[in-house]
């Protein structure tokens, strides 16, 4: 699907073109061009055709390779020329070698073909401008032990390309198409569009179609929830939330936010690929699935009445993607380790939820006053050499005199009151809006009792007794309304 140009020909300067999309809408591309189900019969055709080819590839190997295969099959449909001599050979005779030869020639050129085939049956060949190598030998970029440090991360069930296709459930031409990096593109894997930050500013979601996606979801279950994580990190783990991750740092007398600025965008495919290298995998699986997990932002361009999708940078992990936090968490671990070190040295707490980072501090018997000064020199320097960077206008400090936030819950310290919990705001926007509706009266806007319900358990998140009686009065509603 590489869109091609036709630099000889006149035609108008490429457009930008607005393609954003909601989520539920269709976007023409990849999985555009399988408009229809297979039949059947298809399909038990394109079984069989796979399956002739491996076999033809087999053939291929035991023969001792294609050039060798090729000339065993131009002696047995009789057209092959070798060991004929033509300069012992008659006029008349020699009339007939060309023609023999012609035969051989394309009688060659068709095995030729029909073995590229078997080879792209069997083999990844290659990922367009993505470095690859059907070698699945031992490189010198393995790590010592490598063996021994997937078998420590359960990682062996994919220790080779073979074994990932096969775990996956998929064909190896279903993950090239998957896995196939072009700088221009007429389809892409992923629907775009935008949603409005608190800001003011757009924030992009690039999100996995179908195929795509339960690769993904398969990866992250097999993959990438295995990989070790810091105790810091309380974004996207089981049994961790922004609840745990602001409880840290509650009745503190001054909080600190720090944002990580392009968090995602940061991640390149090199850093992932990189990180899977590390986890013990080989070149050749950990290039697979590193291109399973990023993608380059593109901007659709207008060319000729088509629309082509163009790289405007390198791959990185797309903000929408399945797997994408579970992957940040695994790569910040030493980032989350060096923090938390810098964090007990100047008598700090630290926590992690995605790209914000948080410190706190409590005054004690030796110290008046935090040491903000030092934690934002050695937090910025840390930063860079783990290759990221502040956002200067998120970073925040809050003292105990004022509303001390954190991931969107109060800390403050308040007797009789949980140590994190909903602002007081939201709590009385929602006891409002329900008896609004207990009373009758329609709701504010497009406002609808499922937002009421999810509004309801964030506060049950935090303070599941004041939660539970909002659940309750919401399912006495949906009883009472059906639903509405």
């Amino acid at each position: 699907m590489t869109a091609r140009f036709d630099h000889h020909l006149p035609a108008d300067p490429p457009a930008r073109a607005d393609v954003a999309q909601s989520p539920g809408t269709p976007q023409k591309g990849r999985e555009g061009s399988r408009p229809y189900a297979r039949t059947p019969e298809q399909e038990a055709r394109l079984l069989a055709e796979r399956e002739e080819r491996r076999a033809r590839w087999k053939s291929i190997r035991e023969a001792g390779g294609i050039a060798a295969w090729v000339r065993a099959e131009l002696a047995k449909k009789g057209v092959s020329t070798e060991g004929i001599d033509p300069s012992t050979l008659t006029d008349r005779q020699k009339g007939s070698f060309k023609d023999k030869k012609r035969a051989e020639a394309e009688a060659r050129r068709a095995m030729k073909r029909l073995a590229w085939d078997a080879y792209r049956e069997t083999h990844i060949a290659h990922l367009g401008a993505v470095h690859w190598d059907d070698d699945a030998s031992p490189d010198k970029l393995d790590i010592d032990g490598r063996e021994e440090r997937a078998k420590d991360n359960q990682l062996t069930e994919i220790d080779s390309l073979e074994k990932l296709v096969a775990a996956l459930g998929i064909t190896l031409s279903r993950l090239r198409w998957l896995t196939y990096h072009r700088e221009v593109d007429t389809g892409t894997h992923y629907r775009t569009w935008h949603i409005p930050k608190r800001d003011g500013s757009m924030r992009t979601i690039t999100a996995p179609k179908r195929h795509l996606k339960e690769a993904q979801r398969w990866a992250l279950r097999h993959v990438w929830d295995k990989l070790p994580v810091h105790g810091a990190a309380h974004g996207f783990l089981t049994e961790r939330s922004i609840v745990t991750n602001a409880q840290v740092h509650a009745g503190a007398d001054v909080i600190v936010k720090i944002d990580i600025e392009d968090f995602f965008p940061t991640i390149t495919f090199r850093r992932v690929k990189g990180l899977l290298r590390k986890a013990g995998l080989s070149e050749q699986v950990a290039t697979v699935l590193a291109l399973l997990s990023t993608e380059p932002p593109r901007d659709p361009i207008v060319h000729r009445g088509k629309t082509v999708h163009v790289a405007s940078g390198p791959r990185a992990l797309p903000q929408g993607a399945p797997t994408s936090p579970a992957i940040t968490n695994a790569l910040c671990r030493r980032m989350d380790r060096r923090l938390s070190g810098l964090a007990r040295a100047l008598g700090m707490k630290y926590t992690r939820y995605a790209d914000d980072l948080t410190f706190s501090w409590k005054k004690s018997d030796g110290e008046s006053r935090a040491p903000i000064g030092m934690l934002f020199r050695c937090v910025n320097t840390i930063l860079r050499n783990e290759g990221f960077r502040i956002h200067h206008k998120k970073t925040s400090v809050m003292r105990r005199g004022v509303r001390q936030s954190v991931t969107g819950l109060v800390v403050n310290h308040a007797p009789g009151a949980p140590a994190a919990r909903v602002p007081r705001e939201v709590v009385r926007k929602l006891r409002a809006a329900i008896k609004n509706r207990e009373l009758g009266r329609p709701g504010k806007g497009e406002e609808t009792l499922a937002q009421l319900k999810g509004l309801a358990a964030f506060v049950y998140m935090a303070d599941p007794d004041r939660g539970r009686t909002f659940l309750d009065r919401i399912a006495a509603l949906e009883a009472v309304s059906g639903g509405g």
